[in-house]
């Protein structure tokens, strides 16, 4: 890795790249989870399926009106079959969450798929060349542990289908690297590309499970549609700035709007599993980033 550059620093330490990255990437946690909210809200009635091809084909919408003027040479990528793959991983992500929304609550599903940032961190060394030593892995396999004590599979506590955030973190730290490795192409670029993708390959599912979308619910669909739109340009940005494995532990913030928005819509409170798995999830990825933080600065005395 690059020394200053990386921008495994304090925060106040960081080049103007870098803090721009984190800044957006707190802004795109604060809106998919407003989004993941209303997600939960709408596949109480409809199936999860139709919910994401409504998101998806909106998000779509907005971003060929707004890029009409360009679309020709935005639809240009250097790194076609990396835009295919994140448009896959995206929908999968998506899939898998707002499945397991059905049966689990905002506050237990964000906090296992916020298990990503650390399997972000392994991606990055895997696939970035970034290096990866025991405490890294130690991070990695620690917050796996988190996972699994929200998850506790056997324990017949929390559904089954609360395995589907862990899969989720997965497809989205593929995703995040995937970002990372088409950054020559532009933001518009990026978005165009995973949206249609994501359109064209749930328009396979959504005419089998669809329902009539009742008039009060359209606001939901609609404002759902807006937050995706904004929170994955934001996201898309943020990867593209700044290092991946910098700004990723910033996507913990979402475990505090997670709770916030479970509590003041769906009345629900986690108990003391979840907060035990999610602090050992945090604590993890703060470890590993703060090592790599440390690493950097040392090697920068050098």
């Amino acid at each position: 890795m690059g020394r200053e550059a990386d921008g495994l620093r304090a925060p106040s330490a960081l080049p103007q790249n870098q803090r721009l990255g984190i800044l957006l990437l707190l802004g795109s946690v604060l809106l998919f989870t407003l989004m993941d909210a209303l997600g939960k809200h709408l596949t109480a009635r409809y199936h999860p399926g139709q919910v994401i091809w409504m998101r998806m084909a909106l998000n779509l919408a907005i971003v060929l009106t707004v890029l009409a003027p360009r679309l020709r040479s935005v639809a240009r990528s250097a790194s076609p079959l990396l835009q295919i793959g994140r448009g896959l991983t995206q929908v999968a992500s998506i899939g898998l969450f707002f499945t397991a929304l059905q049966y689990i609550g905002l506050a237990e599903a964000t906090a296992i798929m916020d298990s990503n940032p650390v399997l972000i961190t392994l991606a990055a060394a895997v696939f970035l060349g970034e290096s990866i030593g025991i405490r890294r892995i130690l991070g990695i396999a620690a917050a796996l542990v988190g996972a699994l004590i929200i998850i506790r599979p056997g324990a017949g506590v929390l559904h089954p289908a609360a395995i589907l955030p862990l899969i989720a973190a997965f497809t989205y730290a593929a995703g995040a690297i995937m970002t990372r490795m088409v950054r020559g192409d532009s933001t518009a670029t990026s978005i165009l590309w995973s949206t249609t993708i994501a359109t064209l390959s749930v328009s396979l599912v959504a005419p089998f499970v669809w329902q009539p979308v009742a008039a009060g619910d359209w606001w939901a669909f609609i404002l759902m549609g807006l937050l995706g739109t904004v929170a994955q340009a934001l996201l898309i940005r943020a990867f593209s700035l700044a290092e991946a494995a910098a700004v990723a532990p910033f996507g913990y913030t979402g475990l505090i709007w997670a709770g916030l928005w479970g509590w003041l819509f769906f009345g629900a409170v986690p108990d003391r599993w979840t907060v035990l798995g999610a602090t050992i999830i945090v604590a993890a990825g703060l470890y590993v980033w703060t090592r790599e933080a440390r690493a950097m600065r040392d090697a920068d005395r050098r």
